[in-house]
């Protein structure tokens, strides 16, 4: 393989992430350099197929998702592909053995959102673990570098961490997913009738996912702990910010975590595990 092709693709998804997580990329660098080009590799790849199904409203987005899957497993059984996205990923696939299951749950989760689907608990369990949590596996894969006790160790934790990212981002977006996109997440919810008592069964649940999350961090790979969890008390601090205000607001506006508090929480992440404190 060409180094300057490869380093290029590699550059390309680092620069896709910049452009569409500051969140993501602030977590990533605080990685040991050797696993930031591989997370970059993952997200350049998800963000792109995320991309197809939630922007693209003018094109045939069933065909162009069903190009992204067929390229992507022929990019990863062939070792190269001329899209400088797919060609990274394949680099982590290949290289980190991730499995193809995880792939597969993941673009059959983005082909759920190109149908108007009405969730019930076993479609949205389906979804979320497509999503979201095979997206932590992936990045698991790549911090535990091939050590597959660890990984066993630490699966279910990861899949916790990523169930209650993707839960945030459905309350956060629940008015631009559904105004913009015909989609409510969330089982047997009515988006004209989502009540408190329905909210607080969410965020519970949401908890739940944190605790087991945290304890997860707590076990990762030397390296990978410090950008995990900044994105872990990012997403508590959009967390607490959401279940302190009703359900009405959430619906008229977008919660969000303002930059400067986002440098105060790097900040003082650095010195709880300096201390060793979490």
């Amino acid at each position: 393989m060409d180094a300057l092709y490869a380093k290029t693709s590699n550059e390309c998804s680092r620069l896709i992430t910049k452009r569409y997580s500051t969140s993501f990329s602030m977590g990533i660098r605080l990685f040991n350099k050797r696993f930031r080009m591989p997370i970059y590799g993952i997200y350049g790849f998800v963000r792109f197929a995320d991309e197809i199904v939630d922007t693209f409203h003018e094109k045939d987005k069933k065909y162009l998702l069903d190009k992204f899957r067929k390229d992507t497993f022929e990019a990863i059984e062939q070792g190269i592909s001329l899209n400088p996205v797919l060609q990274s990923f394949q680099e982590v696939v290949n290289e980190y053995n991730i499995d193809h299951e995880l792939i597969d749950a993941f673009l059959e989760s983005m082909a759920m959102d190109l149908e108007k689907v009405e969730y019930i608990r076993s479609n949205y369990d389906k979804y979320i673990y497509g999503s979201a949590e095979v997206v932590g596996l992936m990045c698991l894969k790549v911090f535990c570098n091939n050590d597959e006790e660890s990984y066993d160790r630490l699966k279910d934790d990861a899949r916790a961490l990523g169930s209650a990212f993707q839960k945030i981002n459905f309350l956060r977006d629940i008015k631009s997913d559904y105004h913009e996109r015909g989609r409510v997440y969330f089982p047997n919810v009515d988006y004209d009738h989502f009540t408190e008592d329905q909210k607080s069964i969410i965020e519970k649940d949401i908890q739940a996912d944190f605790d087991a999350g945290l304890r997860g961090i707590r076990n990762l790979p030397k390296g990978s702990k410090f950008g995990v969890y900044l994105a872990y008390i990012y997403y508590v601090n959009l967390f607490n910010k959401i279940s302190s205000v009703p359900i009405e607001q959430v619906k008229e506006h977008r919660i969000r975590v303002r930059n400067r508090k986002k440098v105060y929480l790097l900040a003082k992440s650095a010195v709880k595990l300096r201390l060793n404190l979490i």
